[in-house]
């Protein structure tokens, strides 16, 4: 078996139909089937606003990406939302170079990620 790193995810429920996913560590190959899972039984659980906190992510791989693309497709099938907070910079210039900042909402912390979804009684 080859070496791979651990990812850790934690995720919370803000309310009936928001959480927040929490990824510490790397996402590669190896451990991208977790983020998969995690993301899904959000989902499959009724959440349809999903905030991902990358504050503590050091490394996202295409297939990661892959699996947050996939996500926000979900939830949009579902008028739901994902979106994406404090990416390192590291991070933050790979979804500019691969152009997903203009496909996510990008944002600076998880209180402004999840701003505008208090007052909602649902999505738009």
């Amino acid at each position: 078996m080859g070496k791979h790193t651990d990812v850790e995810l934690s995720s919370r429920q803000m309310d009936e139909q928001t959480a927040v996913l929490s990824i510490g560590g790397e996402v590669d190959l190896y451990n991208t089937p977790q983020l998969k899972e995690q993301i899904l039984d959000l989902i499959d659980s009724g959440v349809r606003r999903l905030v991902v906190d990358l504050s503590d992510t050091q490394y996202l791989d295409s297939t990661a990406l892959g699996v947050l693309i996939g996500g926000l497709k979900r939830l949009r099938e579902r008028q739901g939302e994902l979106r994406l907070a404090s990416p390192r910079p590291r991070i933050r210039k790979l979804l500019e170079i691969t152009r997903l900042h203009n496909v996510f909402d990008v944002c600076d912390t998880v209180p402004d990620a999840l701003k505008g979804w208090d007052a909602q009684g649902g999505t738009a």
